[in-house]
Formats: C-alpha cells, structure tokens, sequence
C-alpha cells in the first residue's frame, strides 16, 4: 500500500483500532459531524431535539475552548462528543509530542464540557500514517471513519444530500457530516430530510459509541 492510499484509507492503520462501519443485521445507523462547534449549533440542536436524534460530534478543541456554552449546549441536550484534534491539522509527518498535544488539549476542553466515557478520535480529514496511530494504540484509543460522506468535494445542494445518504446508507453505517460555518448551509437544511427519509426507509439513530457497542451482540 502508498504512502497516499495508506493516509487516506478510510478501513485501515498501522496500528490500534480502526471502525469505518459496525457489521450489523439492525437497520440502526450513527449520525456525525465533524469540526465545530459554533454560532450554527443552536440550529443544529433544536433540528436535532425536533426530531428526537442524538448524534455524534467530532469536535475541534480550539473551538470548545472559544464557544464552551455550545460544546455544553450538546452535552446537555444528550449528545456524545468527540475527538477532532485542537487546531484541525493534518496528523501526518507530525512528532508524537505535536500528536500528543493536539489529542490530550481537545480531551481536556470536551471534559470541561460535561462530557464522560470513552472519547472517540476522529483525525482530520481521515488522515494518518503511522505516529498518530501508535499513539492511538498506545492509549487504547479508537479511531472513528465513515463510509458515508454526502457533503464532501462539489457544494451538494440539501435534496442532493438527502438523496446520496438514502442511496449509500446500510445497517451500521457512520454517517459524515458538516454542517458548520458559511459553507455548511446545505447540510444544516438537510439534516432534517435526511433523518426522515432514512426513518421511511426503516432506520433508527444512535450514538457512535451505542453503535460500537453492537458488535458484541
């Protein structure tokens, strides 16, 4: 395997745990988003709460840090957060001290949030080679991936979004999403729709770590 299809394979590392999707015979499926949180969560929450979903969020610790009634905002309303590094850099050709700090910081300001249990990981855009994962597995730390990812390259629009989820989801899937700044309001406007639509098609919504938990069954 390249050094380029290994930092971005989205079913493998180096080393330690790795979970892309839960093998599972259950129509149950784990909503997330990634980076955040900021002026939009409020929305996000009360879709959220509308619609009686709780959701992951892969949280970046500079962010909690500068918005920490937001980050508390989604622990309070029953929602699990997660690890997406303090500055959102690429965890590739990076010391184990930079690995450390990135992870250990964000850990910190999710606890100060009300957070408890495990605290999954998550590496910016998926990517890793080999530091991050020995770091991971010398902690006994999962990491997170997805196998849907609706709003990734070109702008989707809302109906595009809600199409491509409903095409690609199976039992077990980890649903990707961003939904934050200026340019996630097409996924904002979906969230809705996606949720009803995958509850049409037989589906229920859990937390990454009640999914995970699944595979002991």
């Amino acid at each position: 395997m390249g050094l380029y299809e290994l930092m971005n394979a989205r079913t493998f590392q180096l080393a330690g745990d790795l979970t892309d999707r839960v093998a599972t015979g259950e129509k149950v499926v784990a909503l997330t988003f990634d980076d955040g949180p900021d002026e939009h969560t409020p929305e996000i929450i009360d879709v959220l709460a509308e619609q009686r979903v709780r959701a992951t969020f892969f949280v970046v610790g500079s962010q909690v840090e500068a918005r920490p009634q937001d980050a508390r905002a989604l622990v309070a309303a029953g929602h699990q957060l997660a690890n997406h590094t303090y500055n959102h850099r690429r965890m590739v050709f990076v010391s184990p001290a930079t690995v450390a700090s990135e992870i250990e910081r964000t850990d910190a300001a999710i606890r100060r949030a009300g957070q408890r249990g495990e605290i999954l990981f998550r590496p910016p855009t998926g990517k890793k080679l080999l530091v991050l994962p020995l770091y991971l597995a010398g902690n006994q730390r999962r990491t997170v991936m997805w196998d849907v990812e609706p709003d990734s390259g070109k702008t989707p629009t809302a109906t595009e979004i809600v199409t491509a989820v409903r095409k690609e989801t199976k039992p077990g899937s980890i649903i990707l999403l961003h939904p934050w700044y200026a340019g996630g309001r097409n996924t904002r406007e979906a969230i809705k729709g996606l949720i009803t639509g995958l509850r049409e098609d037989g589906y229920r919504f859990v937390t990454v770590s009640e999914l995970l938990a699944l595979r002991d069954r």
